[in-house]
């Protein structure tokens, strides 16, 4: 098989997430420790850290990899979904896995791990793990994929546990409680080994992180927004300028609202690892963070994709990170002559918080996403009248984006966003 034969059989043979939602979900670490022993405990040979929570992993992950990298260290990157290509998915040094290791390995060991019907994304998690083991990695960031407690990830023993925050996600598998949610992604705390929290404004959250770190005996709990390493942000033309305590002025260049916050976390986790012995300056910090598009190709929060109209797309697909949206394409709406949002959901997300958050003052283009999940765009039309959201309905994102950009004039925006599988055909044309 070549490679595209090779991921279509195993998005026909596995069980695959993005496309099955609940069914393709199996909880636990059984299998992952099973096919770990079987591939001869790859995860064992380098270090990792460990990134969980429901929104910002991604840009913390992948900036946390830039900082790595620029420091020195050869670093594996683990995050998912991806937008336009598998190899997304694993990554060395900002490079993606190359596509004859992924042929290689999966007509080597999935037969041998067949029996125990592994999920996709478990069989993706080992696939990174031998990779990175192969390629010899100083430390892979390993971002989880749903979840903490039995995500397939949490096999690892991490030099350092990061938290981003907790909102209403996954609720189906989670907990339909913050505190629930919560408890769940602390199951990634380990024995001796520090945990950094991102955001967290609700006590009942801040009481089950803590009663967790001693469950798990955790060395030393860190809530980032106790203390705030940035003391304000400037944002100029492509990026945000964050003025710190400590590491002088950084500049980055993603720009969504909820970048500050995440900034203030990956901060505070570079102190935690400085305390253990990775030799990270401020240069290399500082070139981290300015690098990271160009060092680990992160796409899709809050990319611009074209001037004239302007062109914007987001991934974000929940009520946290519409908490943020919300008031940047509100933002959006006064400061262009109109706004055209190109937008479509999944079903099993809770879409009416992330309604209710959407600007009034713009025209929409509801469309089908590209995934069995998707809620049908007429249906997703009729939920959004009521809150004077208003539109015509398309087929698929790309024939929506293209009414968009036929009605919008040069000075008007364009947002395109509700879910990844929106974002990624926009994406695609780009």
């Amino acid at each position: 098989m070549n490679y595209q034969e090779t991921l279509d059989f195993l998005y026909a043979q596995l069980p695959v997430f993005e496309t099955q939602g609940a069914h393709a979900y199996k909880p636990g670490l059984e299998r992952v420790c099973e096919m770990d022993a079987l591939l001869n405990f790859p995860h064992q040979k380098f270090r990792t850290i460990h990134v969980g929570g429901t929104n910002g992993k991604g840009s913390c992950s992948h900036t946390l990899a830039s900082i790595l990298q620029c420091a020195g260290y050869k670093v594996g990157l683990f995050t998912s979904p991806h937008l336009l290509d598998f190899d997304e998915r694993i990554r060395v040094n900002g490079s993606p896995i190359d596509h004859q290791y992924v042929i290689d390995w999966v007509a080597q060991w999935q037969p041998q791990m067949a029996h125990l019907q592994p999920t996709f994304f478990e069989l993706t998690n080992m696939m990174a793990f031998c990779y990175f083991a192969e390629q010899k990695v100083d430390v892979a960031v390993i971002e989880v994929g749903l979840g903490g407690r039995l995500d397939s990830t949490n096999i690892i023993h991490p030099d350092l546990c990061i938290i981003t925050n907790i909102s209403f996600d996954h609720m189906q598998f989670l907990g339909d409680t913050l505190p629930q949610i919560a408890a769940e992604q602390a199951g990634i705390m380990k024995p001796g080994v520090p945990c950094v929290i991102g955001e967290c404004d609700d006590e009942r959250v801040r009481f089950t992180f803590q009663q967790n770190a001693q469950l798990h005996e955790v060395s030393r709990l860190k809530f980032a927004a106790d203390k705030p390493q940035i003391m304000w942000v400037e944002h100029e033309v492509g990026r945000n300028i964050y003025r710190t305590i400590n590491d002088g002025d950084l500049s980055s260049p993603l720009q969504g609202a909820c970048q500050p916050h995440n900034a203030n976390t990956i901060l505070t986790a570079v102190h935690l690892l400085r305390q253990q012995g990775y030799n990270i300056n401020e240069g290399q910090l500082h070139e981290g963070f300015s690098r990271v598009l160009e060092l680990t190709h992160l796409r899709g929060r809050w990319e611009q994709l074209a001037d004239h109209p302007y062109v914007v797309c987001d991934t974000g697909h929940n009520e946290g990170c519409f908490s943020y949206l919300g008031p940047q394409l509100q933002q959006l709406a006064e400061t262009h002559p109109h706004l055209h949002i190109v937008f479509g959901m999944v079903a099993d997300k809770d879409i009416e918080s992330v309604l209710r958050l959407l600007p009034t003052a713009a025209t929409y283009y509801f469309c089908n996403a590209p995934t069995p999940r998707a809620l049908p765009a007429a249906q997703l039309q009729q939920m959004c009248a009521p809150l004077g959201l208003e539109g015509a309905c398309y087929a698929s994102p790309k024939e929506a984006f293209e009414a968009a950009k036929n009605a919008a004039s040069e000075s008007d925006a364009i947002f395109v966003g509700g879910s990844n599988f929106i974002v990624c055909e926009i994406l695609s044309l780009y």
